[in-house]
């Protein structure tokens, strides 16, 4: 059986792969990042190679690979207008990207990076998915009281598509599960074009 491994410690990442029916196991990536692209997809590319390759190396001398493993790094940002907003310093710069992004469309990217280690092989495949959300305006109160949930604070572009600020989406184009982290559809059918079928029931 193919060992599946989350090269993240993102609770949202981990709990799509569980909606689905995957069994994993999660084991974070802890090098620093070194971005040295510019463009959105080119870094949430360059990012979740970066995280799979790490953990896939330690994994690799710390316990050794005795069966074929898949580990699986992500990455996702959110850009607007040419600006990519990371997770917050602080509320106020919360309520800033909050304040850009409300009543207007923004992109949200998320790469993929799958290394397949069988014996002394790798095989890697990277991919990335692109979805548009479009938020509803909101006025300074309603931005304030959303940020004063807590929610935004460690969310790439300061919220939470599946948490509160649901109310104030009004259109996605493209998939939903990538705004939350990790496009789980694309990435079954890429292990799928790999002969790895994760489907367990």
């Amino acid at each position: 059986m193919t060992k599946i491994i989350l090269a993240s410690g993102s609770p949202r990442r981990k709990e799509l792969l569980t909606q689905v029916g995957l069994e994993f196991e999660v084991i974070s990536a802890h090098g620093e990042e070194v971005i040295t692209k510019a463009l959105p997809m080119e870094i949430v590319d360059e990012l979740s190679f970066e995280k799979a390759s790490e953990v896939a190396d330690r994994y690799e001398k710390e316990q050794g690979i005795t069966a074929k493993t898949v580990i699986i790094g992500a990455d996702t940002i959110v850009a607007y207008d040419n600006e990519i907003m990371g997770k917050p310093k602080d509320s106020e710069d919360a309520v800033r990207m909050i304040k850009k992004l409300q009543d207007n469309t923004h992109q949200v990217y998320t790469g993929v990076a799958l290394i397949i280690i069988s014996g002394t092989e790798r095989q890697i495949v990277r991919f990335q998915e692109k979805t548009d959300v479009s938020m509803y305006p909101m006025t300074d109160k309603q931005i304030r009281d959303y940020i004063a949930t807590g929610e935004s604070a460690d969310k790439a572009g300061s919220y939470a598509i599946q948490g509160k600020c649901a109310i104030h989406i009004r259109e996605i184009k493209g998939d939903y599960n990538n705004v939350v982290g990790l496009p789980v559809a694309r990435l079954y059918q890429e292990l799928i074009a790999l002969g790895i079928d994760i489907y367990l029931w």
